[in-house]
C-alpha cells in the first residue's frame, strides 16, 4: 500500500525555521512522481505553497513564499522536504503533501494527512 506521510511540523516563534517532510513508502518509483505541498489554515481554502517536478529540476513556489521556503527532494530517501525560513503568524496551517504520477498510464495520486504548523510567540 502507497503511503505519503508528512512530519517536521509543530510550534515555532515568529522568524523562526521548520523543515517538513513527505516520505513515500509502499511500492511506487518515487522519482515518476511531482510533489507539490499545500496548507490550509482554519477558515481557508487549500491553498499551494511550493512543488518540485518528479526530477527535481523545476520548481514553483506560491508568491507569498518566495525567497522564505524551499523545497528539495532525495529520491534515495524518497522524501520532498520544505525548509521554512522566517515564519509568520499568517503560515499557521495544516501543511499537506500531494503526489501525482506524471508517467503515461500512471495514474497515481496521493495525499498525506498532514501536519500542523503553528507559528505564535
Amino acid at each position: 500500500q502507497v503511503q505519503f506521510v508528512e512530519s517536521g511540523g509543530g510550534w515555532v516563534q515568529p522568524g523562526g525555521s521548520l523543515t517538513l517532510s513527505c516520505t513515500a513508502s509502499g511500492e511506487l518509483t518515487f522519482t515518476w512522481y511531482a510533489i507539490t505541498w499545500y496548507r490550509q489554515a482554519p477558515g481557508n481554502e487549500r491553498e499551494l505553497v511550493a512543488s518540485i517536478s518528479s526530477m527535481g529540476d523545476s520548481t514553483f513556489y506560491a508568491d507569498f513564499v518566495k525567497g522564505r521556503f524551499t523545497i528539495s527532494r532525495h529520491d534515495i530517501q524518497r522524501a520532498v522536504y520544505l525548509r521554512m525560513n522566517s515564519l509568520q503568524p499568517e503560515d499557521t496551517a495544516v501543511y499537506s503533501c500531494n503526489a501525482r504520477c506524471v508517467i503515461p498510464r500512471c495514474h497515481g495520486d496521493y495525499w498525506g494527512k498532514g501536519t500542523l504548523v503553528t507559528v505564535s510567540s
